[in-house]
């Protein structure tokens, strides 16, 4: 018997997967559920939805869709509500998967504040979170997991991931999609109450694409950070508000005692590029320096060889991968951030289904959040060396 979720938020980013959570052959009932109604009629009128979707399974409100009889939900709306929906979905009983971030707030105090609430209901309710940490499943990382399983980056030296994004280059656009939306409009005025404070964002609020790749890799989290900050008075891309700075850049200690470089960009004039290296005393990864769904090379003290995509990626099992071609109409099945959207669909229903942790659970996860907030505090603080929280590994 498969399981039963509840799509919530269905504008650009949901609609994308909205089609793949339905397709998995582990998925029997779908559930739509948006503040705009014509947004769930897309869906809920496509004859390619009526195996699994019931007229009474359409909710206009997040308050209606918590009451409904769902294993999980997973919730692609506006950043700034990710993390209180979540931890009000695994109250109410429900498994849940949360575009990322874990939550885009200008007050880095009250990000972690939620990073431990997202990791304490985690623990209490007993119920699975899972980030959708795109970086996580492109090809690059799933390829350097398998290098460093076998050994072969020896120990851990160095890594660096980045996020080239200039704020020209799409993200106005889509920060003022969001704010035109209703959802958009409540944060409107709960934004103003930051202003008043005086509490400004940072490009390192959103950190999690340039932070996984070294991380997840490593199998390790960042203790310590100096960082510093370059360019002012940007609108964020996330949350619609000004930020300290354009641009901000850290030095991270690890806990196996390796360094990692992380950037976070938005004014800078190159194409955009979101990719990682990672290097060992044996061998090393650098990410492409094109376009980040290409080719990469592997190096060690021989040489260097370069890895093509399809070397890189992890395969999907038969079934789903024919379940996903079939619901993109015979396009490819990896598209959307290197590819890496079927396989957290695949991994967030699989882990529902057998009861286990998904991969990037809610102690992952804080781990992709919390050092950028710290970075953050310490580039306002002129490079000041501090600490980063860490709420330890998740439990089996």
């Amino acid at each position: 018997m498969g399981i039963s979720l509840g799509l919530v938020g269905l504008g650009a980013f949901g609609k994308s997967f909205a089609p793949l959570f339905k397709s998995h052959p582990l998925v029997d009932r779908i559930a739509l559920c948006d503040m705009e109604p014509e947004r769930v009629a897309r869906f809920a009128e496509d004859p390619s939805f009526q195996d699994k979707f019931d007229a009474k399974d359409a909710f206009d409100s997040f308050e209606a869709i918590l009451d409904a009889d769902l294993d999980a939900l997973v919730i692609i709306t506006q950043p700034w509500l990710h993390a209180e929906q979540a931890v009000r979905g695994m109250e109410a009983g429900k498994h849940v998967y949360s575009a990322v971030p874990i939550v885009s707030l200008p007050d880095g105090n009250e990000i972690l504040d939620w990073c431990n609430k997202i990791v304490t209901t985690a623990q209490r309710t007993g119920k699975r979170y899972m980030l959708g940490e795109t970086t996580f499943y492109r090809p690059q990382t799933m390829y350097c997991r398998r290098k460093a399983d076998e050994g072969a980056f020896g120990d851990f030296v160095f890594g660096e991931g980045e996020y080239f994004h200039d704020i020209e280059h799409g993200l106005r656009q889509v920060a003022k999609r969001r704010l035109s939306s209703k959802s958009g409009q409540l944060w409107v005025k709960r934004r103003k109450k930051y202003e008043e404070r005086g509490v400004i964002s940072g490009s390192m609020h959103y950190p999690t694409h340039s932070v996984a790749g070294p991380v997840s890799v490593m199998n390790a989290h960042m203790t310590k950070v100096a960082a510093w900050g370059q360019g002012r008075s940007q609108e964020d891309e996330s949350v619609g508000s000004s930020a300290n700075y354009n641009n901000e850049t850290a030095l991270f200690r690890m806990s196996n005692g390796a360094s990692v470089r992380i950037c976070e960009h938005r004014r800078i004039g190159t194409p955009c590029r979101e990719m990682f290296s990672v290097f060992g005393t044996k061998g090393g990864f650098r990410g492409n320096d094109g376009k980040a769904w290409g080719p990469s090379r592997w190096f060690d003290l021989e040489g260097g060889t370069e890895v093509s995509v399809n070397e890189m990626r992890d395969p999907l099992p038969e079934d789903v991968y024919a379940a996903f071609e079939a619901a993109r109409e015979k396009k490819s099945v990896y598209g959307g951030h290197g590819g890496s959207h079927p396989f957290l669909v695949h991994e967030f229903v699989s882990a529902v289904a057998e009861d286990r942790q998904p991969a990037v659970n809610a102690w992952e996860a804080v781990r992709y959040m919390a050092p950028g907030v710290m970075a953050h505090q310490s580039a306002l603080k002129d490079g000041e060396l501090l600490d980063v929280p860490d709420w330890g590994d998740a439990p089996e």
